[in-house]
């Protein structure tokens, strides 16, 4: 069973799985990665459209006890029996935007990607997916990576009080709907 690092893109999974990785000697199996190296996606729209089926069968059989799965894809490829943990990285949809506005996405990804993480989708799927004991959100919007690794190892140590991310109503206190849903 492995931990899940997951969470749409930009909010710093790859970064605090490197770290954790490092501290808990871990390995790490990067979704993104295996799927373009196994050249399992088709690019539409400047995004890549990733065969999770395909992907499923690969990683099914990389996975050990000792390895952090990091990518944003986690619940649509990896099972029930397969996840000890899954950690959400949030982050508030504010900052987010400078993220992807600095990667040069297009207004469409820019528009996709906030929409998910202002409504939980992620959050949603992994706990349909992996169960609500096994789920665990981290709010990485002002956090240190190392405070987000400490979280971690509570996690894993079962002594973490899950928080509470709710950016769909700090957007609508701001009246701010149709800037994140317009497109």
């Amino acid at each position: 069973m492995s931990l899940v690092i997951t969470g749409n893109p930009g909010v710093g999974k790859h970064t605090i799985a490197k770290k954790l990785a490092q501290e808990l000697k871990y390995k790490i199996l990067d979704i993104n990665k295996i799927a373009i190296e196994s050249k399992l996606f088709e690019k539409r729209d400047n995004v890549l459209d990733v065969d999770v089926n395909k992907l499923k069968k690969i990683i099914k059989n990389k996975i050990t006890k000792k390895t952090i799965v990091v990518g944003h894809l986690a619940p649509y490829v990896l099972a029930k029996n397969q996840v000890k943990k899954a950690i959400i990285i949030r982050k508030n949809p504010y900052n987010l935007l400078s993220v992807y506005k600095k990667r040069k996405y297009s207004p469409k990804k820019i528009s996709e990607n906030l929409g998910s993480e202002i409504l939980g989708i992620i959050t949603y799927d992994s706990i349909k997916k992996f169960g609500r004991t096994k789920t665990h959100q981290i709010d990485s919007s002002s956090e240190s990576v190392s405070k987000i690794i400490k979280s971690i190892k509570s996690i894993l140590k079962n002594k973490f009080i899950d928080e509470k991310i709710d950016w769909l109503t700090l957007v609508n206190d701001k009246n701010d709907l149709q800037k994140f849903f317009s497109y």
